[in-house]
Parts: C-alpha cells; structure tokens; sequence
C-alpha cells in the first residue's frame, strides 16, 4: 500500500465505497496544547462550527468516524482520545471516562461555539457520559454507542484485548492488516489498510508500531508475570470495569444508545440500561461492536434524526 500525503486523500474512496454522492467536506487537522503540556489532536470537518462531536473507542482514533461523516453530511468534530491518534500519550496509564473527560472538555470549550450532539463508541461512549454529567451546557444530546458500564469484561470487549496483546512492533503495515484481517476486524481488506495506516506509526528504526497507548498497555499487561499485579487504572481497565452509571444518572441532556445486533451490549446489558436509564431510547442496529465503520450510512441517518429532535 503506497503512503499518502494528504491524511484525507482516502475520503473520496471511501463516499464511493459506501454509495455517498455529494460534495466531500473539508477537513483539517487542528491540535491544542494542554494545561499540562500534553496535546489533544482532532480532526474538524466542514466549513461552518461543529455542530456533532464524536469520540472514538479503545485502540482507535478520530478517523474512524470518516465516512460516518460523510454520509452524515454536516460540520463535525472528531477528537483523537489522550493515549490515541496524534494526542499524547498519559504518563499515569489512566484511561477511564471521568479521566479523559475534562481534557474533552477543553477539546469542545476551544473548537465549537454551540452545544454538541455528544456521539461517543465504547470507551468515547463512558467519556461521553463523564462530560455530559459534568458539563450539560456543552451536551445538547448524548449519544452512546455499543457501550454501557454493565457490559461483561469478559465477553465480547476480551477481543480488544487479545488483539492487541501481541508484539507491539511490526516490520510492515502489511503484518498489521494481516492480523487484523485474522482477528475478522476492519471488514474488507482495502478498509483494514486504512484503519492500519491511521492507527500506526513508522519509527526512526524502520518499524511499525501502534500510535495507541492501548495495544503497549495490553501488551505488557499479558507478558507480566502470573500472580497479583498492582492496580493501575489503565486503557483495559477503561473499556472492560468502568462503572458510569452514576454518570448516566446525572446527565440531563436526552440520551440514546445505539447497540449492534452481534456487538458488545447483549439483550441483558440493554435490558438493565432501559431499567437504569429510564428516559433514553435504545436503538438495535445490524451491526458488530464498530457500528461507525460496519454500518456507517445508518448510523448517520440514526445521527440525522437526533440531530432534527433538537
């Protein structure tokens, strides 16, 4: 696969791919320094404000939610989470939702002027959460996707973690699609090269590795040593123990999960938000875990409708 220069060459590919007709958006790479030092990266889309901002899951980056966009066909935001993409990594390893909220916040504070449809996939989706329960004045909708914080660690979210606690350097891009392709991620294999190119890195020694503090967590994670092991809240623990329900309890904006029919949140997992989340909408779409990447054009249509809910 040839390198690109442009981070967003792939854009027209990918409306075609997905029978989106229509102008394709502008998009920028834009980037703030944070209080600390650390730089939060996103991706902006359009040429008029933000007007839905989406965060992605655990081992991925702001480009999954490319041609979620393009169907979706209005100004969008998708922020890089600490620890993914172009944003720094943490040095304390902490991946939880109430973590990463305030750096969102200061994301959305600096790069809309309106509050946002919050569209937030696993980990993004527990970071939603944490932002609309402690900022409802960014959040004009909350928008979950495949996620709740009672959802079996050991159930469908184990596949993020086998899949990359692996070797954490490649000598090819070529050996990460393959294992990807081998883990039945990424869908075709043209899509897995482009969720590999954006999510690694070539280093100064000529070899690939993943841009994501996740997959070097995980790693080190299964080489340790069997016995207890210190407690550290790092990108495993975000995805697979979370609780945020006392988030969820505290946001007063409208909620509305969105679930795969074959991904992560089971019929019991829906059953108990509706019971704890009487107010929001539980919507089943055909899909897997990544419903932005398997089922991008209804998923943007779903965005559309809550979107026009106001």
């Amino acid at each position: 696969m040839s390198e690109p220069t442009d981070e967003f060459s792939f854009l027209p590919e990918q409306a075609a791919d997905a029978g989106i007709v229509g102008p394709i958006p502008r998009g920028e790479r834009i980037a703030l320094t944070l209080a600390d030092g650390r730089i939060l990266s996103a991706l902006r889309y359009g040429d008029a404000p933000p007007v839905v901002t989406f965060l992605h899951g655990a081992g991925l980056n702001a480009h999954t939610w490319d041609t979620t966009i393009l169907a979706l066909g209005l100004p969008a935001l998708a922020i890089d989470l600490p620890g993914h993409g172009d944003s720094s990594w943490r040095d304390d390893f902490a991946y939880t939702g109430r973590v990463l909220a305030p750096d969102i916040v200061t994301g959305i504070e600096a790069w809309t002027d309106r509050p946002q449809i919050l569209v937030g996939h696993s980990l993004g989706g527990l970071t939603a959460a944490a932002v609309a329960a402690s900022r409802p004045d960014l959040v004009r909708h909350l928008v979950i996707i495949d996620i709740t914080p009672g959802v079996d660690p050991n159930a469908g979210p184990s596949q993020i973690r086998d899949f990359f606690a692996g070797p954490t350097d490649w000598a090819s891009r070529d050996e990460l699609v393959d294992r990807a392709m081998a883990f039945g991620l990424g869908g075709t294999r043209r899509a897995a090269e482009r969720g590999v190119h954006f999510n690694s890195r070539v280093r100064a020694d000529g070899r690939v590795e993943w841009k994501h503090h996740f997959a070097h967590l995980a790693a080190a994670m299964a080489s340790a040593p069997q016995g207890p092991q210190p407690a550290r809240p790092d990108a495993v623990s975000a995805v697979l123990g979370e609780t945020g329900w006392d988030d969820l309890s505290e946001v007063r904006a409208p909620i509305t999960l969105l679930r795969g029919d074959r991904g992560y949140v089971t019929d019991a997992d829906a059953a108990a938000f509706a019971d704890r989340v009487p107010a929001a909408s539980v919507i089943v779409l055909p899909s897997g875990h990544n419903l932005q990447e398997e089922t991008p054009v209804e998923l943007a249509a779903r965005l559309r409708t809550v979107v026009g809910k106001g």
